[in-house]
């Protein structure tokens, strides 16, 4: 059956699609201590914390009183409590007490309590989900092969100014890295030709690449020292993970997870989880591997902002694609069905594309 694709806007249009209706990242759960923390989602302030046995919640970050951000407040035991006049909210957002006022405050009262964001806490990431005082379907996805014996797991997080679309597109989008990241990945001036099989479900796009030899450059070296061939998926899972994947044998594996948060229309929140088992020991690999995915990071969200620049200089996006552009549209298609709640009625989809890298 030919793919019908839903457009990605063209000139005075911009590629930006909020869903409240799906779990983000928002914090590692190492920045989540003992005081309040504070987070956009969406561009809503959102406030988290942590109650007296660890669990950790999250509400809207603006106190029911006066207004003022419950994240100038400070946590006294499971409640958190506002700077201003002292008025303490329990993890669901329920006013539990106002100092100076006789009255119980052992429940909620109309118009004093503070919308709650459902929370969890999984693989060492601070999960919420962008409704608010929804009861979720569904759970946050669970990162493959973290904890598992013989991988090395290194976490990072950066920000770039662009839409959730163009950063998931970045992250998942071959061609460019021969340009931008020559020298740490690809871009030798040797080009292959190989097939990807693009398959698309209601929920999910993967490229798998094809008899793809490893890819020049010193993060392609850490990966596969011995040279071969090796396999490569590119993964989007709606609504926020680009998932990169690599395996050489049964001895090397390397996995990149990005949880990308909208934090507003054109700025984008990253939480990468690498992990990797290669030929050699981890805590050698570390400490080369980790300068390396960064100054990719970097690379990727400078261009990001320049690409946003433009955008926002011409009044708004023109795109043209073609076959190599691989999964954006298909990422794109995705993200409209769900913000149209399902009017577009997809079906399992698969081609084949042949390209050089």
């Amino acid at each position: 059956m030919p793919d019908t694709l839903l457009p990605i806007p063209t000139t005075d249009h911009f590629s930006v699609v909020r869903l409240t209706r799906a779990w983000y990242v928002v914090a590692l759960s190492s920045e989540l201590g003992s005081k309040p923390l504070g987070r956009t989602l969406l561009g809503v302030p959102l406030v988290l914390f942590r109650d007296s046995e660890g669990q950790a919640s999250a509400l809207l970050d603006r106190c029911a009183h006066r207004n003022v951000p419950l994240t100038e407040g400070r946590v006294v035991g499971d409640r958190l409590e506002c700077g201003y006049h002292g008025w303490q909210f329990d993890g669901g957002g329920a006013c539990r007490k106002i100092p100076g006022l006789c009255a119980d405050r052992s429940g909620e009262q109309p118009g004093q309590s503070v919308p709650c964001y459902a929370t969890r806490e999984q693989d060492g990431l601070i999960w919420v989900y962008g409704e608010a005082d929804e009861r979720p379907a569904t759970e946050p996805y669970a990162l493959p092969v973290v904890g598992e014996e013989g991988y090395t797991t290194v976490r990072r997080v950066v920000e770039v100014e662009a839409s959730l679309h163009a950063t998931l597109e970045n992250a998942l989008d071959v061609p460019h890295t021969a340009f931008l990241h020559r020298g740490l990945f690809r871009g030798s001036g040797v080009t292959n030709t190989i097939r990807a099989v693009v398959t698309r479900t209601r929920d999910s796009v993967q490229a798998e690449y094809l008899d793809e030899p490893r890819p020049t450059g010193v993060a392609a070296r850490l990966l596969a020292p011995g040279g071969g061939t090796v396999t490569h998926f590119d993964r989007f899972l709606m609504p926020s993970i680009a998932q990169v994947e690599y395996r050489l044998g049964h001895s090397s594996h390397f996995l990149v997870t990005s949880c990308c948060t909208p934090v507003h229309d054109f700025r984008t929140r990253i939480h990468a989880v690498i992990s990797f088992k290669l030929g050699l020991p981890g805590w050698l690999v570390r400490p080369i591997l980790t300068p390396i995915a960064m100054q990719i990071f970097r690379q990727d969200a400078r261009v990001l902002r320049l690409q946003s620049d433009a955008v926002r200089r011409f009044g708004g996006e023109r795109f043209s694609s073609t076959e190599i552009d691989v999964l954006g549209q298909q990422i794109w298609r995705l993200l409209r069905r769900e913000e149209k709640g399902h009017e577009v009625q997809d079906e399992d989809w698969r081609r084949e594309i042949v390209l050089e890298v």
